[in-house]
């Protein structure tokens, strides 16, 4: 057995004391987020060997708190940007079901008009504004986006999203260093899940803290749980603070463990890349069983109110299934929609 990384966050005992100041229809608002984009994930996880979704999917099963957690400390106004697995971020934000789901189905009222599959998903009324499947690819861009808006005096932080892999990008050393040089309102979010494909990530670099290297930039450099809501929240509630004070950037490291293969359906796990019981040790701390625990025991959830948000959830991703299959395909007029600008 080898278990090359392990959980070194408080679990639950680190939830009444980050919970403080929140009120309980907050806290059970995280609490849902999360559970919805579980299910939401679970039921593209199943229906995805159907072969109707012409997409490759990244799921986000057990890293829902990156996601929920930083989401909620943002303004509509606020942009959020990511890589490849970006379901988490979109639904957090606010984006459309429905739309994403058509997406996935390349139906030509998916959220990006079924140009871009489930790696590139957009919502623009709610700040999500875009995603890259390149490995840093949103980086440069997010970094400019924060320029804009400070060039603008717009009252906006801009987030991306990225994994432990793009940290090793060149991009993204030299938008570290422009966002330090200019003080952009920009957070850097590192979801380190210690794994690039099937790459672990000491096989890939020497043995260094993420959050370390980001600081040796000159930027606020801090680590988060990224298997705790609160946590998270907590990192990016200061940062964003600190961003619309004109105090610049910051690189948060959040470390988390995805439950499922890189891509596609299932576990990949006996590929032989990473131990089955690495896998089952970070399962115990699982971001929405945890935070649901805490909830239970603080008196602000029980079975019953579990069941009702089970069942709403379920209605409404049956709901967004149906939609999507039933809505039309792209024609081919359609294919010099985009092409030009208006």
């Amino acid at each position: 057995m080898t278990i090359r990384h392990q959980y070194a966050g408080e679990g639950v005992h680190g939830f009444e004391r980050l919970a403080q100041g929140y009120t309980p229809d907050f806290l059970l608002g995280l609490y849902r987020s999360m559970l919805r984009i579980r299910r939401i994930e679970e039921e593209i996880e199943r229906r995805y060997r159907d072969d109707q979704m012409k997409t490759p999917i990244h799921l986000v099963i057990g890293q829902e708190a990156t996601a929920v957690g930083c989401c909620a400390a943002l303004g509509q106004r606020d942009l959020v940007y990511s890589s490849h697995r970006t379901h988490g971020a979109y639904l957090a934000k606010g984006g459309d079901l429905k739309a994403m789901l058509c997406e996935m189905h390349c139906r030509i009222n998916g959220c990006v008009g079924s140009r871009g599959g489930s790696m590139h998903l957009i919502d623009k009324e709610i700040g999500m504004a875009g995603t890259s499947a390149i490995v840093g690819g949103a980086v440069p861009i997010a970094t400019g986006a924060a320029l804009a808006a400070q060039m603008k005096g717009e009252d906006r932080v801009v987030v991306v999203f990225i994994g432990d892999a793009t940290t090793e990008e060149g991009v993204t050393s030299e938008s570290l260093n422009f966002a330090a040089l200019a003080q952009l309102p920009v957070i850097f979010l590192c979801e380190n899940n210690f794994y690039s494909v099937q790459s672990p990530l000491e096989t890939r670099q020497p043995r260094r803290s993420l959050r370390e290297w980001a600081a040796a930039h000159q930027v606020t450099a801090v680590a988060a749980d990224g298997m705790s809501v609160l946590s998270v929240l907590t990192a990016a509630s200061a940062a964003v603070a600190r961003a619309r004070a004109g105090g610049g950037p910051t690189f948060i490291e959040a470390a988390v463990y995805r439950f499922c293969a890189h891509g596609g359906a299932g576990d990949d796990s006996r590929t032989g890349y990473r131990d089955e019981a690495e896998c089952a040790a970070w399962e115990a701390f699982c971001p929405v069983v945890m935070f649901g625990e805490y909830l239970t025991g603080a008196q602000l959830l029980d079975a019953r109110s579990i069941g009702a948000m089970e069942q709403a959830i379920d209605a409404e991703v049956a709901d967004a299934f149906a939609f999507a299959l039933a809505s039309p395909h792209p024609t081919e007029p359609d294919l010099y929609r985009h092409v030009y600008a208006e």
